[in-house]
């Protein structure tokens, strides 16, 4: 089992955008120190509690100031940009990197972001898919071709002026960096095109019951393509909150930064896109009766250092073992001790005490 960070990243509306940044940073320096594997931060451009249109500028900030942690976008929105302009600029990240990008892909899901672009909801997976195919193709292929797809039209040209002008940008990491991709349904396809692909699995912060299907997704794509997955590459999303005593994490959660942000956004998303019973440890459970409370007690990994560990454990069984655990970020900026404490209890007293569950 190790651990890391995904990060939406997440601020209330009125945090200032460069405080929010620099927050994010901060966190990001302290999970290097800590011995965090890894770091995941997102990419939206129309939701004020998801304030990141660009990633990759706080990803290169953040590697000229760790030594060891892995970084990615978590992940790039394919559908909004030119699959050759950001075959360059992951590129250059990886390079700036030193080879520890991770490159997390989604196909976005937030409508308005979607409509800012004049993408089509009905398009966003196989633009997903096609800007992929131009990426590994640009970073893998030295002969000049052309790809004449649905929704792009891009070569690798000829070399012109005696060699002068001609493509010549390859990722560190050969033939690129670790591409991970997240999901959603209980059978999602596009865990199952992971597992076809070899691609890094997450599921992000549902019940248990609706996550053990994920993994049979990703096993199921693998075999189809003639490869064996491994649970140890799945990524588990969750909110966690470690401190001294039961209370103490109680109080922390449910009355602070991780209570206002899923009453206020969090809660009503999962509503909009009709997914709240995937949240609900039975489905009889009314929907009202899906609350903040109801999360803390049901899915959440909040309490002390113990409790934390039977918890993840308690997961683990019931998904059928997984990797990586990946905690959801919070803004704490305003009070920032208890979640540097939480990642610091999660890693020196949590991790310890679950190191034999090695999928």
């Amino acid at each position: 089992m190790e651990l890391g960070l995904f990060a939406m990243p997440a601020h209330p509306p009125e945090r200032d955008l460069k405080a929010g940044f620099e927050w994010n940073l901060e966190v990001i320096r302290l999970l290097d120190q800590l011995g965090y594997k890894e770091a995941w931060v997102g990419e939206h451009h129309t939701v004020a509690w998801e304030p990141n249109p660009s990633p990759d500028l706080l990803l290169a900030r953040a590697f000229a100031e760790t030594s060891s942690i892995r970084l990615g976008p978590g992940g790039f929105l394919l559908p909004f940009h030119h699959p050759a302009e950001l075959a360059s600029r992951t590129v250059m990240l990886d390079h700036l990197s030193g080879g520890r990008l991770n490159l997390g892909i989604a196909a976005s899901s937030i409508p308005t972001d979607q409509k800012m672009f004049g993408v089509s909801a009905a398009d966003t997976r196989e633009m997903t898919r096609e800007s992929l195919e131009i990426m590994l193709r640009l970073w893998s292929e030295d002969r000049p071709f052309t790809h004449q797809g649905r929704y792009w039209t891009v070569s690798r040209p000829e070399p012109m002026a005696g060699g002068i002008f001609a493509p010549f940008l390859k990722p560190v990491q050969a033939p690129h960096p670790p591409i991970g991709v997240a999901g959603l349904s209980p059978k999602s396809d596009t865990l199952r095109w992971a597992g076809e692909r070899g691609y890094i699995p997450m599921s992000l912060n549902l019940n248990a019951q609706y996550l053990a299907g994920h993994f049979e997704a990703v096993a199921e794509g693998a075999a189809a393509a003639g490869r064996t997955a491994r649970r140890s590459d799945w990524r588990m999303v969750r909110e966690v909150l470690v401190a001294d005593t039961d209370e103490e994490a109680w109080r922390l959660a449910v009355n602070g930064p991780m209570e206002r942000m899923t009453r206020e956004y969090s809660l009503g998303v999962v509503r909009a896109f009709g997914a709240l019973p995937f949240l609900k440890h039975d489905p009889s459970v009314p929907d009202s009766d899906v609350t903040v409370e109801y999360l803390a007690r049901t899915s959440w990994l909040i309490g002390s250092p113990a409790t934390v560990a039977e918890k993840i454990e308690q997961l683990y069984e019931q998904v059928g073992g997984f990797g990586v655990l990946l905690a959801l970020a919070f803004d704490f900026l305003d009070e920032p001790g208890p979640w540097k404490r939480s990642l610091e209890l999660l890693s020196r007293e949590v991790l310890p005490r679950i190191a034999h569950l090695k999928p």
